[in-house]
């Protein structure tokens, strides 16, 4: 029986390697032109399955992750948090407590880069394959409360749950009722030794009880982020305005 190279497409596409049924054509040219051996032209073509699927896991996971912006470790300036060493920002990138389910608590002041820090992590799980979701504060509580009737809430708070690494921007940067505190609690005692957790905040902990209005309520919360914990202190002038851009040029002063 004669196999025609749409045959040969369809069942690569059977079997799910629809990104090799695409480029079969080019493949087999070059089998031909640089004759390659049967074990060659395998390796070739297995070998672009595979790292079109990784690309493509990379997309869908970005996609999911809802960054408010894409930055980076590599463009955080080690200079303006003194209080981590080289050393420290690279066992942080490696993701090894990742699998340990720890967490990191970054706290400071509006605009010293506690947010760049947490997003620059996220890319960097998801490039080693694992799922990642970002949620500010001010987004979260209203999904939380509306779950039981928004599909959308569902479908978000579904991924989060199941996200090897959470990370929540701008930590109690408002009160909660305590309706919002009891909502948060079982989310974070879901996520307990489930995942890892990143939170930015510009309080730290000792105000969190008044923020949640109910001191029981802030211990069990913090009983279960600081179990495997490191707490990092961002401090200094806020970036936006260190660096800000200006819309008017600089006049030069006439003596």
């Amino acid at each position: 029986m004669e196999y025609t190279m749409e045959d040969l497409q369809r069942q690569l596409h059977h079997l799910r390697m629809s990104e090799t049924s695409k480029e079969l054509p080019s493949f087999l040219r070059k089998a031909e032109t640089q004759s390659w051996t049967y074990q060659e032209f395998l390796r070739e073509l297995l070998s672009y399955e595979e790292k079109r699927r990784e690309e493509k896991m990379i997309e869908k996971h970005l996609k999911w992750a809802k960054f408010p912006y894409q930055k980076s470790i590599d463009e955080f300036n080690l200079r303006e948090l003194p209080s981590l060493s080289e050393r420290q920002l690279k066992q942080l990138k490696e993701m090894s407590w990742l699998d340990e389910s720890f967490n990191l608590i970054f706290l400071g002041p509006p605009g010293v880069g506690k947010t760049h820090m947490a997003i620059g992590l996220g890319l960097e799980a998801i490039y080693k394959g694992q799922r990642v979701s970002f949620v500010s504060m001010g987004e979260l509580l209203p999904l939380l409360k509306t779950e039981e009737f928004l599909r959308k809430s569902q479908l978000k708070l579904k991924r989060i749950r199941e996200a090897d690494l959470v990370i929540i921007d701008d930590l109690m940067y408002m009160a909660m009722d305590q309706n919002e505190a009891n909502l948060f609690f079982h989310l974070i005692n879901h996520l307990y030794e489930r995942s890892s957790i990143i939170l930015t905040s510009n309080k730290g902990p000792e105000d969190w009880g008044a923020l949640l209005g109910d001191q029981g309520i802030a211990t069990a919360i913090l009983d279960r982020l600081l179990h495997r914990s490191e707490v990092l202190h961002f401090e200094g002038a806020s970036h936006r305005i260190k660096y800000r851009q200006t819309l008017f040029q600089t006049e030069s002063v006439q003596n």
